[in-house]
């Protein structure tokens, strides 16, 4: 069954969205990038108000791929009690030597890696996550300014990540600008969550107020499926 994830920014989003049924509470701050962290307070914070009545991920901000960097940030943003810690990859940089070090944490936290669909990413990577222990892997978009993930991936490829993540044995996430008319071309694909921000927001604005009404509307939508 394929579940919903809801970006939020504050403990008021976080209530709202909990209680409109989502199934993982997403935090990031979308006016900081693609993945914009929210600071580790706030995220200790919402963590405390939703009490594990819901699964809670985190993100931890747009970053070069730079090991020490990154397991720096994943640490301190595992350290806050979320369920799930989402890390970027950005092109450039070293994805081989972060995984290899991001690996040290595996053991204690589920980490989940983001790829960026309208960046080209090589689905290799995914097999070299599973061998690190990682959790979960998912596809979204860097520039929300393209179109959604339907719109900047062939759906062949979108099936063949979701296909090869559940072969690795990986929770498999699909986000990226999705609209409501999106939830009927990817439910097929089996996908473990679809991931909203933008579609939840008034008029439509990743960076807007959450709106209720719109929020429901995406819940049924993947409710009656």
């Amino acid at each position: 069954m394929t579940g919903m994830l809801a970006s939020v920014n504050s403990v008021a989003e976080a209530v709202l969205v909990l209680n409109t049924q989502a199934d993982i509470i997403d935090l990031k701050q979308p006016a900081r990038g693609a993945l914009g962290a929210l600071d580790t307070d706030l995220v200790r914070e919402i963590v405390e108000t939703i009490a594990g009545r819901c699964l809670v991920s985190a993100t931890v901000g747009d970053l070069p791929m730079q090991p020490e960097l990154v397991f720096n940030a994943v640490k301190a943003m595992a350290n806050t009690g979320v369920d799930y810690v989402k890390i970027g990859f950005f092109p450039e940089g070293d994805w081989l030597a972060t995984v290899e070090k991001l690996a040290e944490l595996t053991p204690q936290y589920k980490l989940i890696t983001v790829l960026f669909a309208d960046t080209q990413p090589d689905f290799a990577i995914i097999s070299a996550l599973k061998q690190a222990g990682f959790t979960g892997v998912m596809l979204d978009t860097m520039d929300k300014h393209k179109g959604s993930l339907t719109q900047v991936m062939t759906q062949t490829d979108i099936a063949q990540f979701v296909e090869f993540a559940k072969t690795q044995s990986l929770l498999c996430g699909l986000a990226g600008s999705l609209r409501l008319d999106d939830i009927a071309i990817l439910m097929p694909y089996q996908a473990d969550y679809l991931g909203f921000r933008g579609a939840l927001c008034e008029q439509h604005q990743r960076i807007g107020q959450l709106n209720q009404a719109a929020i429901m509307q995406i819940r049924q939508a993947i409710g009656r499926f």
